[in-house]
């Protein structure tokens, strides 16, 4: 199969003005920062690398254990660990552009001025086609609060990262009560894409030993993995309600190819693989060979044609005319908490209530974005019992086997934590069984709680 296209299919898609040849990137935070992915998938067939968060400065993240797993994907606080963006272009940007890497570079800081000392470092950067505005992280110049909480400072560091002179993709946290207005804040300050979601806040303690099973303590870390697929999948379906024309990229969960298109269909233009990828390294490239699969059996012409395609028909309710989309911001109105986090404790604590637009009462509903019916078979081979079969039995073998990965992967933790005791009671320690495997490009927050789509 071929990065673009293959028997029929057409798999380019475009993220605002960025052309890829595939809808299925990796996640910052789970790829590395050059090209350790390698030696396990032809970089060049993936639709993009996102490289690891870097700053302006070299920063030692945070202290281990750094990853724990849980049932259903793992949670982090690596502490968005790295060489500074200098050491990057030196060592590790070569590498990547050698192999023909599509290159987006995520970047992060710890004040505006970080964010645009970080971003000007990357004007002119060789095969870096957009920016990443990693906004999960602490703001100095407003009592640590995370960037992400606030349109404001979500804005502020979005204006900042246009010193790159690239296209500004913006990551966004799911821990807030109104992630519509706070995207709506980042489109008005320059984002041409969304990236949806960042991780979800957790922690993991050892009942045993009653300690924190991360190195960070009390800041506990960041979920990632199946769990919260839901949350990214609403996030991505409520953002493309309310914005049908800007660029959307869904994070979160992804591990096979019908998660990709349903995240697709919810109203990304394209997807991101991450803590799949600490299971199996491969697993960017076996996501998008599912995905072009499902897409031939379903007779799919183009990934294009799934985008966005459950929105198709549906009506759109409108605000309220004192609100509008970017709560907060300056001149953009405000927008009612109800979206994803909606009906959470501590997360608005109002019922997910009908699709809004923030346009104000009165105003027409807008258009739907342009979609195409990803179902129109010929009425002769749907009626075909055996072909139903077969796609059946072929769909129940995609479960089994991501399953049978799954399991393995489980299985694999199991041993090791329990070598891990075994160890301790020889020499009279005593772990707790922690996860306190680390590797090169996990996630994020420095010093704080992680929020990190790995």
């Amino acid at each position: 199969m071929t990065a673009g296209s293959g028997r029929g299919v057409d798999m380019r898609t475009r993220v605002g003005t960025v052309a890829l040849s595939n809808p299925v990137l990796t996640a910052s935070g789970t790829a590395g920062r050059a090209a350790e992915l390698g030696a396990y998938v032809e970089l060049a067939d993936l639709g993009a690398v996102v490289v690891k968060s870097l700053s302006a400065e070299p920063w030692p993240g945070n202290p281990a254990p750094r990853v724990h797993p849980t049932p259903a994907g793992m949670i982090n606080s690596v502490g968005l660990q790295g060489p500074g963006i200098q050491s990057w272009l030196a060592d590790d940007l070569p590498a990547l552009v050698e192999r023909g890497a599509t290159v987006v570079a995520s970047i992060w800081g710890r004040s505006v001025d970080e964010f645009a000392r970080a971003a000007g470092m990357l004007a002119g950067a060789r095969g870096v086609v957009a920016v990443e505005v990693n906004v999960s992280c602490p703001n100095v110049e407003d009592r640590s609060r995370m960037f992400a909480h606030s349109p404001e400072a979500t804005a502020a560091a979005v204006d900042a990262a246009g010193r790159a002179g690239l296209p500004r993709w913006v990551k966004l946290s799911p821990n807030v009560p109104d992630l519509v207005g706070i995207a709506g804040a980042a489109i008005g300050a320059g984002a041409e894409a969304l990236v949806l979601v960042n991780t979800v806040l957790g922690m993991a303690i050892d009942p045993r030993r009653r300690a924190y099973r991360l190195g960070s303590g009390a800041a506990g870390g960041g979920l990632s993995g199946p769990a919260i697929r839901p949350i990214a999948v609403r996030a991505v379906h409520d953002c493309r309600a309310a914005f049908p024309t800007i660029g959307i990229v869904g994070v979160g969960g992804i591990a096979r190819g019908v998660d990709a298109a349903e995240m697709l269909v919810a109203g990304a233009d394209a997807v991101e693989v991450g803590t799949a990828t600490f299971a199996d390294p491969r697993a960017p490239a076996v996501v998008l060979r599912q995905l072009h699969r499902w897409c031939a059996r379903h007779r799919v012409r183009s990934v294009r044609d799934l985008v966005g395609s459950v929105h198709e028909g549906q009506p759109v309710v409108p605000l309220a005319a004192e609100h509008g989309v970017g709560a907060g911001v300056p001149g953009a109105g405000g927008v009612e908490p109800g979206a994803v986090g909606a009906g959470v404790p501590g997360a608005g604590g109002v019922e997910p209530g009908p699709i809004r637009d923030g346009r104000g009462a009165g105003a027409s509903p807008p258009e739907a974005a342009p979609v195409a019916r990803i179902d129109e078979p010929d009425a002769q081979a749907e009626d075909t019992v055996l072909l139903a079969r077969v796609r059946a039995t072929l769909d129940a073998i995609d479960q089994r086997v991501a399953l049978q990965a799954e399991q393995v992967g489980h299985l694999a933790d199991a041993m090791a934590a329990l070598a891990a005791a075994l160890g301790s009671e020889r020499t009279g320690g005593d772990t707790g069984g922690g996860a306190g495997r680390d590797r090169r490009g996990a996630a994020d927050g420095p010093g704080q709680a992680v929020e990190r789509p790995i």
